[in-house]
């Protein structure tokens, strides 16, 4: 007889956890009160009284741009997952990225999140896996595309590159071919699934179940191994379209929070800060990379020879509408999806045990 998988929940808060959620948003914290400003010269008196310039219109710019980037991802959330409406992916998107910066395991716990709310919408492990891979190699290929088409907007109008700039293409390119291969060689070979979900085995029982590996995403590797070829082959248009809406509207928040508070650059140049920002989000020091994020945008803005006391205020106003306008939709997301008569499952999603993979090559 099959068995059942364990109940899926949030993992358990421990000590550990806990303490990491402490030193990073300690790191935040010291990163945007003391760091941001000494890198800008400036003071957070100052950087306030900026902000209190900014005009109604602006703002109200940039919260429909931030309703436009969300809609954007959700577009990719629902074209990775067949049969996920847009407003479910909203509640998906926006619930999992406020657990995942305010509860202990910080990435884990959005995962699980995202997990728990498709699978009590009905939709099956193997499809919620595919999903949450397809969207996690989007993402990440997507961001470290930016600084290498910054390197070549400013290599085009002959700008001097910063050698921070230089040093983040280069990696972003190398860590970009590296996921590439592995993402290929997932879908190609089963040794390479095999291996992949092994190393996730070790790295989730690490972080999750005190050094136990639970097996789990070895098997899920190999059993969605085809719907991952299937959702790319079916809707990788609509996976990009979201993608690039997504980071379009973000770009155009950034050049309002440019213009608004006085700061005028070259577009290539703001859009090598802008690619620069959107690669350290993904740095999990932090919270959402915030203060990391904040702190090397306005380094590569100052670079580039933009107002150090402007570029504080700039970088700041973005990250309100980039970072924390998402937080209280989050709640807002895990309101209504508790109250939503058509959810089946609430903690408890019970799936047959997939059979051990093979080793054939498809």
């Amino acid at each position: 007889m099959p068995a059942s998988e364990p109940a899926l929940a949030f993992p358990r808060p421990t000590v550990r956890s806990v303490l990491r959620l402490l030193l990073s948003l300690g790191a935040a914290v010291a990163l945007l009160g003391w760091v941001l400003p000494k890198v800008t010269d400036t003071t957070w008196g100052q950087i306030i009284a900026v902000l209190e310039t900014v005009p109604g219109l602006a703002l109200l710019s940039c919260f429909v741009l931030a309703m436009a980037f969300l809609f954007s991802y959700a577009i990719t959330l629902r074209a990775s997952l067949p049969g996920l409406t847009i407003p479910k992916a909203l509640i998906v998107n926006t619930a999992g990225t406020a657990v995942s910066k305010f509860l202990p395991g910080g990435g884990a716990v959005g995962l699980a999140a995202t997990f728990l709310l498709c699978r009590s919408w009905g939709f099956s492990l193997g499809a919620v896996t595919t999903s949450a891979i397809v969207t996690g190699v989007w993402n990440t290929l997507t961001r470290v595309a930016l600084p290498v088409l910054a390197i070549g907007l400013l290599a085009a109008v002959h700008s001097e590159l910063p050698e921070v700039l230089r040093q983040a293409a280069w990696a972003a390119a190398i860590s970009g071919l590296i996921i590439l291969v592995i993402f290929v060689g997932v879908i190609w070979s089963a040794r390479v699934a095999n291996a992949v979900g092994a190393a996730l085995d070790r790295l989730g029982g690490w972080v999750l179940h005190r050094g136990q590996p639970t097996g789990r995403s070895r098997r899920a590797m190999n059993e969605t191994r085809t719907q991952i070829l299937e959702v790319i082959k079916d809707s990788w248009h609509w996976l990009t379209l979201g993608m690039v809406g997504f980071f379009a509207a973000q770009l155009a928040i950034f050049l309002i929070a440019l213009d608004v508070t006085g700061i005028d650059l070259a577009f290539p140049a703001v859009f090598a800060a802008f690619a620069i920002g959107r690669l350290l989000t993904a740095v999990g020091i932090t919270p959402g990379g915030i203060g990391i994020t904040e702190t090397g945008t306005a380094a590569a803005l100052v670079a580039l020879g933009a107002d150090p006391g402007l570029t504080a205020a700039a970088v700041v106003l973005m990250a309100i509408f980039t970072n924390l306008v998402e937080l209280p939709f989050g709640v807002l997301a895990w309101v209504l999806w508790s109250v939503d008569p058509k959810t089946r499952v609430r903690g408890r999603v019970a799936e047959p045990q997939p059979a051990e993979p093979s080793s054939r090559r498809t």
